[in-house]
């Protein structure tokens, strides 16, 4: 992309802004001598046309921003509800690109016609999202598979985004008004190029797939790769049903729903040192058994030894042993806090400790949308009773992709009213506690890990 599709991205988020704080005038000055009730209709008149233009705007510019857009749109429960629902198409879907270009994607990379490559090939997308896109094919040999191709001139398009850091802030500040976007900013920049390569990908998803081969409830579709490139890759077609379709399933397939993709999110941790970092609603696909099939590995991190010890040593500071002072002075080796912070024991524990409030007690424990929002608002809500240990902390950078599956599972755990001991689950998870089965899918899992080790 050059100078002039820069520009024109630049332009267009200019744009936005420009006529999201001229409606606001216009707003505010009808609102003046209007009645309390016609002033709290002006507001959510003027919530629902921003929520359209966002949605719009990031919907069609793919890249960073459109990444953006997908991620806001499932993350806060405390969103302005016209806001949230105008976003929410973002998560399963964008503008596609041509059956034509896709084929020509196809050519570049795979070096023949989608129907010569393939014995069959459906030229209308399957999904569409902020960086690619999927079609339905069948390979020469009569497998079904799911075939991701990417946008062409997507690469540069994230490039700009990501070079233009002022512009991303913007876009945050339309999403989150008084949010310090600094962190999503690092995040993206440090992830974001990395999804853009599909060998990497195929890399990802084959070590989950190797590492969760004929699970009971986890499913990961097998990597065809020599079908893929750097810009195409070939899967497994997987089937199930939608996040959208499961959180109106009875109380019992929800909660085993919520179970597996905590078990899948955390357990990724010890299994295998490595985490999928992109939990929104359309990376998964339902069955009522509890069975989750797991899509998207683009944005994945790989932890150190060190890094898995350090995780462990918080845990069973504050945790396990509920000694403070411990946790205290891991906080600072690790950078959370610097040294010279000064936090007293009451703040530093109701802070932090909230963010391990899941398996902080032997209990069982329900999330509900009102918690999941509160929690949201613990990262970002700069004004509130933590604004002094927000302003001092820091997340190192083994740290980011956590907190953003911290916030992705709240929203989803929020939607589904999750509810279960998940500490004794995590004990399960955790090798340096080691517990035994909690509950009929542990057991189930716990099966399955003896035979693979036989």
């Amino acid at each position: 992309m050059g100078a002039h599709g820069r520009a024109a991205r630049n332009v267009t988020i200019a744009k936005l802004g420009a006529a999201r704080g001229a409606d606001w005038v216009g707003t505010s000055v009808r609102s003046v001598t209007a009645s309390p009730e016609r002033r709290t209709e002006l507001r959510a008149e003027f919530e629902l046309r921003s929520a359209e233009d966002v949605a719009a705007t990031l919907g069609n510019m793919k890249g960073a921003l459109m990444k953006l857009g997908q991620m806001a749109s499932y993350l806060d429960q405390g969103l302005p509800e016209p806001l949230r629902i105008a976003l929410a198409d973002l998560q399963s879907g964008a503008p596609p690109m041509s059956s034509e270009l896709a084929a020509g994607v196809i050519l570049a990379e795979l070096g023949g016609e989608p129907h010569s490559v393939f014995s069959e090939w459906d030229p209308v997308p399957l999904a569409s999202a902020s960086i690619g896109q999927v079609h339905r094919a069948v390979t020469l040999d009569g497998r079904d598979v799911a075939v991701k191709v990417q946008y062409p001139g997507v690469d540069s398009a994230v490039a700009a985004d990501l070079d233009n850091t002022d512009l991303i802030f913007n876009a945050i500040g339309f999403l989150f008004p008084g949010l310090d976007p600094q962190p999503v900013v690092e995040e993206l920049r440090a992830r974001l190029v990395e999804e853009l390569d599909y060998r990497l990908e195929a890399q990802n998803q084959q070590l989950f797939a190797d590492a969760f081969r004929g699970h009971p409830f986890i499913s990961v579709p097998e990597v065809f790769h020599e079908l893929s490139t750097s810009r195409v890759l070939t899967t497994e077609l997987a089937t199930g049903a939608a996040f959208s379709e499961v959180v109106t399933w009875p109380e019992e397939q929800r909660q085993l729903a919520a179970e597996t993709l905590y078990r899948f999110a955390f357990g990724g941790i010890y299994r295998i040192g490595a985490f999928n970092g992109d939990p929104h609603p359309g990376n998964y696909l339902f069955g009522r058994d509890g069975q989750v099939t797991f899509l998207d590995f683009g944005l994945c991190k790989r932890f150190t030894s060190e890094e898995v010890t350090t995780f462990e040593k918080l845990i069973q500071a504050i945790v396990i042993d509920k000694d403070l002072d411990r946790f205290r002075a891991l906080v600072h080796d690790v950078g959370i806090l610097p040294a010279d912070s000064v936090v007293p024991d009451e703040a530093l524990l109701e802070y932090f400790g909230h963010f391990y409030e899941f398996v902080m007690e032997d209990e069982v424990m329900e999330v509900s949308p009102e918690y999941s929002s509160a929690s949201v608002r613990r990262y970002f809500d700069l004004s509130g009773p933590y604004a002094d240990i927000m302003k001092q902390a820091n997340l190192p950078p083994s740290m980011v992709i956590i907190q953003r599956i911290n916030l992705g599972l709240y929203a989803l755990f929020g939607d589904l009213g999750a509810r279960g001991n998940w500490r004794r689950i995590a004990e399960e998870l955790w090798p340096f506690v080691d517990g035994p089965p909690s509950t009929p899918m542990g057991e189930a899992i716990a099966a399955w890990e003896a035979l693979a080790t036989e």
